[in-house]
């Protein structure tokens, strides 16, 4: 005979599965908050959804079980915000040397970085961009790819081989771009190989820049890549409040907005 769940706990589900389908992941933390229960409630309750397959558990949090089919095809990204990515570029590429190794990550936003920096003759562009390695004809810098596999969905080389590549190799400064920005933790984007790509560029720079339309801002993904101590730059054109520059100053990261021209 099955065993039926009390009405407060299937109230209890539904209300994490509306929070879920909003914010896009949910922290136990953030669900004891909101619900006004123990974090020991909060992880049963995580665990009976994700048993029954309506969300998918990761450490210390839920993430809706088609996240991984949430992240639109890289050309659709490309014809979102055109005017604004090119804005945020030049302001990026405006904080770049004229000469030396940089990184520029792969991503829509930071190949109007790259864009910016090919009549740069004395740069070596390193890169997992495939649509900024294809600029190489045009381009006065040097550019040089990380090597790895081609992630289709987003046009980016991954995996073990562009690690690899990676710990020979360091920079004056990375660019990197993210899927998603929570206020608290820090820069996150969709999928494991990609995270772990931005975090070792990050690792291995001198300047470490995250470039990310405003859009992003308080709409996390599912993985964190790294927090907000990790970046000393921040390209946006997200209007913060007061409180946000001082957590921003307390980090020492300096926000950067492009003009209006």
């Amino acid at each position: 005979m099955t065993k039926l769940r009390p009405v407060l706990t299937v109230e209890r589900h539904r209300h994490i599965l509306r929070l879920l389908a909003d914010r896009g992941r949910l922290t136990l933390a953030e669900i004891a908050s909101r619900l006004g229960i123990s974090t020991a409630t909060a992880r049963r309750d995580a665990a009976d959804l994700a048993d029954a397959g309506q969300v998918i558990r990761v450490h210390g949090a839920l993430l809706p079980r088609d996240f991984g089919l949430n992240e639109p095809r890289y050309s659709r990204k490309a014809e979102k915000a055109v005017t604004a990515k090119v804005r945020l570029g030049r302001t990026a590429a405006s904080l770049l040397p004229e000469a030396g190794p940089v990184f520029i990550d792969a991503g829509t936003t930071c190949l109007e970085v790259g864009r910016c920096l090919l009549d740069r003759p004395d740069l070596r562009i390193f890169t997992n961009s495939i649509p900024l390695l294809a600029l190489a004809g045009e381009s006065r810098a040097t550019l040089v790819a990380i090597g790895g596999e081609v992630r289709p969905l987003s046009l980016a080389l991954t995996g073990a081989l562009s690690q690899h590549w990676l710990t020979n190799l360091r920079f004056d400064a990375a660019v990197v771009g993210a899927s998603g920005l929570d206020p608290d933790a820090g820069a996150s984007t969709t999928e494991t190989a990609e995270a772990a790509v931005k975090s070792e560029a990050l690792r291995r720079a001198t300047r470490r820049i995250l470039v990310a339309h405003g859009e992003k801002w308080g709409r996390p993904s599912a993985l964190c890549f790294a927090p907000w101590n990790a970046f000393s730059d921040f390209v946006t054109d997200h209007v913060f409040s007061r409180s946000e520059r001082l957590a921003f100053g307390r980090n020492n990261l300096r926000l950067h907005s492009p003009s209006s021209r």
